[in-house]
């Protein structure tokens, strides 16, 4: 291995790496150690991940890409031998077409910052997460990042017109089509999209930009009933008129979690309910906007679906409620936890919480199940602690939480893709006929199995350079 990383040192020069205490301090995410790598790679541009990943293809070298490394599935631990690749050198955001509503930007350009040059277009990338200030376009895309607006806009695939990818053998394959049609063949950017990694390296790529929304109206809503929620959500939907945009709902615990010391937020609504949603609509006149929004929840209080509520009346009371919603690090509060992500049907929401806990009681009995999510999308983040992280807990809290999925139809993975954590539970959502067709794929594509080895299933054997 030595020979291939001096090859690279010397093809990237000395600010296109890090090795010893620079790698081991990039390799600490906020949530784990990732595995320190021999050297971190950093290219500055597309030729240079293709000369990167060309000299690994040769040497049969595995190798991880690295993005904001906030993802929360393992998907960019590096193992035994394993290099890294960040593409944390290259972020610029090359060309915003207000007229066509695209954004050309590279992939190690973070999220908020994209975010942020687009609204000063007067447009707006649709996707948004807790892990904006970190999480890369190149991470969100190898993901299919979801967020906090799916319910509106769609995930990150929804948003991607085009890509440029670098294969395992160094090809560069440039798709950078800027056009919402294009029916000329297979859609080949569909591959890498939630690939994480595997299959190619996102280097560059085309947005779906939207129109910045003109109105913006938010509320913090109690609902005393579960079966009350759907209703609430259908009921809103309907009265909007397609403005939408969010409705993010909070059990109890994880409620009073947020808003209680040490947390610094305050409760915008008394914690004596079992459930919270946060309601937003993004539209076009606010003051007819916010009319038709008040509107909604006096009807729907008229029809008993909701108990209490609270408008944001300017940008700040706005940006406190979304605060709690975002400040999910309380979490580790009940540290150690297990977080899981999880996605199933509304209908059958609160009989699988009610399984989920009742098997958590069972076996733990003084455990705690942190439940939130994007309901409006059927998707629920569950973080469970029982004051054990060793393998044989994390195996059994895992059995309960994923086990009341598999006759509901349900999927392992809403959001945050499979990467090592959730590679045992795969069959609980995918046939072996599918898993055996991505092993295909993956075969034709990465023919050596250099890139991420071991996530989403189990590597074929490998022997890399050090071997």
């Amino acid at each position: 291995m030595s020979a291939l990383i001096s090859q690279l040192k010397d093809l990237l020069g000395p600010h296109g790496y890090l090795e010893g205490a620079d790698a081991e301090a990039k390799a600490q995410s906020g949530w784990s150690h990732l595995g320190t790598p021999p050297i971190v790679l950093r290219p500055a541009s597309t030729e240079e991940v293709s000369k990167v990943l060309t000299l690994c293809h040769e040497a049969g070298q595995p190798i991880v890409a690295w993005g904001g490394l906030t993802g929360l599935v393992e998907s960019a631990n590096v193992g035994h031998g394993e290099l890294a690749l960040s593409l944390e050198r290259m972020h610029a955001i090359e060309e915003v077409d207000e007229i066509a509503g695209t954004a050309t930007v590279q992939a190690g350009a973070i999220l908020q910052t994209v975010q942020e040059d687009i609204e000063k277009h007067h447009l707006i990338l649709p996707l948004d997460l807790g892990a904006r200030g970190s999480a890369t376009i190149g991470g969100n895309i190898a993901t299919n990042a979801g967020g906090n607006r799916v319910i509106r806009y769609g995930m990150m695939r929804d948003m991607v017109l085009g890509l440029e990818v670098v294969l395992a053998d160094g090809t560069v394959l440039s798709s950078l089509g800027k056009m919402i049609k294009d029916n000329a063949g297979y859609d080949l950017k569909q591959l890498f999209i939630g690939s994480e990694g595997t299959l190619g390296v996102v280097t560059r790529a085309v947005l779906r930009l939207r129109r910045k929304p003109d109105s913006q109206d938010t509320a913090f809503i109690a609902v005393d009933e579960f079966s009350k929620l759907p209703k609430l959500l259908d009921h809103m939907d309907r009265k909007l008129a397609g403005t939408l945009s969010a409705f993010e709902c909070l059990w109890n615990d994880f409620y009073r979690l947020l808003t209680t010391e040490p947390a610094t937020h305050t409760p915008p609504l008394a914690q004596d309910q079992p459930y919270y949603v946060l309601i937003e609509a993004m539209g076009a006149q606010q003051e007819q906007d916010t009319s038709r929004f008040e509107a909604a929840l006096e009807e729907a209080f008229e029809k008993e679906l909701i108990v209490d509520a609270v408008l944001a009346k300017n940008q700040s009371e706005r940006d406190k409620m979304w605060a709690i919603r975002d400040d999910v690090g309380q979490v580790a509060q009940n540290w150690p936890i297990f977080t899981f992500d999880v996605s199933l049907p509304v209908k059958d929401m609160e009989a699988y919480v009610s399984e989920t806990k009742a098997r958590l009681t069972e076996t733990y009995p003084d455990h705690t199940a942190m439940i939130f999510g994007h309901l409006g999308d059927g998707n629920l983040h569950v973080i469970v602690g029982v004051g054990d992280d060793s393998v044989q807990a994390r195996r059994g809290v895992e059995a309960c939480v994923y086990e009341p999925l598999r006759s509901r139809g349900g999927s392992v993975s809403a959001e945050h893709g499979v990467g090592l954590e959730k590679r045992p539970y795969l069959l609980v959502t995918r046939t072996p006929e599918e898993i055996a067709t991505m092993r295909a794929i993956k075969k034709a594509l990465d023919p050596k199995g250099i890139l991420n080895p071991g996530k989403i299933f189990e590597a074929q054997p490998l022997k890399s350079a050090a071997e």
